[in-house]
């Protein structure tokens, strides 16, 4: 076989080996991707949507910040009202007092030089009355004390007296007690009668001791 033979066998197996080598190469990885990407007639939805999304988004953050200062606004309205409203009532209840203060201004102004006490007694019961009466305006009332049992939410104890009332009532008040609306303000200061011995008593106790003594013994 001559050299002009063998050469376009060996090129013909060069084309061969081209051609599978070129076979074997994978796809680009551009190619894939441009492959994957949508036509843009289908991404049109998307975009809407996305559009969308962002839009409520922003609207709802707007509604969000409009809360939160509406809340605030409300929170320092309260507040003030709260406020304005203790003060109306500090404002009442001097005004309801005031005229106490000016009643014992009379009184004192009246006392001096005053020869006869009942009278300076009975314009001070007087001012006193008026000062009972405002804390009934404004709606307090006097805890009552003497001559009623003792009651642990409305008097408190200090000492105890020997009295012909039951044991356990109030007989002296020492400090009175009030409530608002229904509510204690102070427990009213007390003392209340004690546990009386019996004469029985006593002489048990006297007997008992006699016994305890030895008798002398008798020459």
């Amino acid at each position: 076989m001559s050299d002009s033979d063998a050469k376009p066998a060996a090129g013909q197996d060069s084309a061969d080996s081209n051609a599978g080598a070129a076979a074997s190469v994978p796809p680009a990885v551009g190619s894939e991707a441009a492959a994957s990407v949508p036509p843009a007639a289908e991404q049109e939805p998307w975009r809407a949507e996305l559009e969308k999304a962002q839009a409520d988004a922003s609207k709802y953050k707007d509604q969000l910040l409009r809360t939160a200062a509406d809340f605030d606004n409300f929170r320092k309205r309260a507040r003030k009202e709260v406020e304005e409203a203790q003060r109306k009532g500090v404002e009442k209840a001097l005004l309801e007092l005031l005229p106490v203060a000016d009643n014992l201004e009379r009184a004192v102004a009246a006392s001096q030089g005053a020869t006869d006490v009942q009278s300076i007694l009975e314009g001070v019961r007087m001012v006193l009355r008026f000062h009972e009466d405002a804390l009934g305006r404004l709606g307090v009332e006097r805890v009552p004390s003497v001559g009623t049992a003792f009651d642990p939410s409305l008097h408190e104890a200090v000492q105890q007296v020997a009295s012909e009332s039951p044991p356990g009532t109030v007989v002296t008040e020492l400090a009175p007690g009030y409530r608002y609306q229904g509510k204690l303000l102070r427990a009213a200061i007390v003392a209340v009668s004690a546990l009386r011995a019996t004469p029985e008593a006593s002489s048990e106790s006297s007997d008992g001791g006699s016994d305890g003594v030895a008798e002398a013994p008798q020459n």
